[in-house]
């Protein structure tokens, strides 16, 4: 099981050859370790082959400080591997970002407290502070960033000394309304997810539901997804829709969008702390 706190998960992509699974799978092997579980994809328009392994440290016979050089000299090098290590008693520290909407953050703290996100989150960030008592509820400290087009590089910088001190993994983007620039998406690449409705492009603006209410759209969605400098146009980590008819108002879809965004944005989260995305060309290959 994954949530043994002495597991290590490699994740891979690299060019697809032969005998890259047995490969893997002997290196775990030979050095005594019990594989938990292997998930493996090829793209074969790319001819590209990503795996993700892992398998329990329980009698393996490797120190942890070890199995990056080694696995690197005989298997990353040869095979020109991205890849990446994570042990699961590292436990990601994750913030929060917000601004007045509170669906989302409720949500991600209910999980956070129940103990389904294994996961640290010491801090909640807001442009406006009218979700600090939410935070402080769940015993999480609330910092209140305001910001302006005049001031945001300023705010921003102050931002990331922020993160920086809390010493934070990821962020969490849950209905925050401000666009980040290239300068923050560089301190955290591939570590910002956010959630937005999926009436793009066709309805775009500050009232959008209004506006597919109008058209009277039979399905509303959700969209999470890694942050990139292309707005709203990262890596898709998680997607949902729910089912709309002639009898629901502007409120009702309001609210069912809400539900379908909680929903998304937790099951992207939960990717992520599990280690289960791996993106490459702008896509997300979510493994099992």
């Amino acid at each position: 099981m994954e949530n043994n706190e002495n597991t290590a998960i490699i994740k891979i992509h690299c060019p697809d050859q032969k005998g890259i699974v047995a490969r893997v799978t002997d290196f775990i092997n030979l050095h005594h370790g019990n594989i938990i579980s292997v998930d493996q994809h090829v793209d074969h328009e790319d001819n590209l082959f990503s795996m993700r392994v892992s398998w329990d440290l329980r009698g393996f016979n490797m120190p942890r400080e070890e199995i990056r050089p080694t696995f690197q000299k005989f298997l990353g090098d040869p095979y020109q591997m991205k890849w990446t290590l994570n042990f699961t008693d590292e436990v990601p520290r994750m913030a929060i970002f917000v601004s007045k909407a509170s669906h989302c953050l409720y949500d991600l703290l209910a999980r956070y407290q129940s103990g389904e996100f294994k996961v640290k989150i010491p801090v909640v960030i807001g442009n406006h502070n009218i979700l600090e008592p939410v935070a402080r509820q769940f015993g999480i400290d609330f910092v209140h960033i305001p910001i302006t087009a005049e001031t945001k590089a300023e705010q921003e910088k102050k931002e990331i000394e922020i993160l920086q001190s809390y010493k934070i993994d990821f962020v969490v983007l849950a209905r925050y309304m401000q666009v980040l620039s290239q300068d923050f998406i560089n301190h955290y690449p591939e570590k910002v997810i956010n959630i937005h409705h999926s009436f793009l492009p066709a309805f775009a603006g500050a009232r959008p539901y209004h506006a597919a209410h109008k058209r009277g759209v039979k399905i509303i969605g959700a969209t999470s997804h890694y942050v990139t400098s292309d707005l709203d146009a990262g890596p898709i980590i998680e997607q949902d829709i729910a089912r709309i008819s002639h009898h629901d108002s502007v409120k009702d879809l309001i609210q069912k969008g809400k539900d379908v965004e909680k929903i998304v944005l937790s099951r992207a989260v939960k990717a992520h702390i599990e280690r289960k995305t791996l993106v490459y060309k702008n896509r997300t290959i979510i493994f099992n």
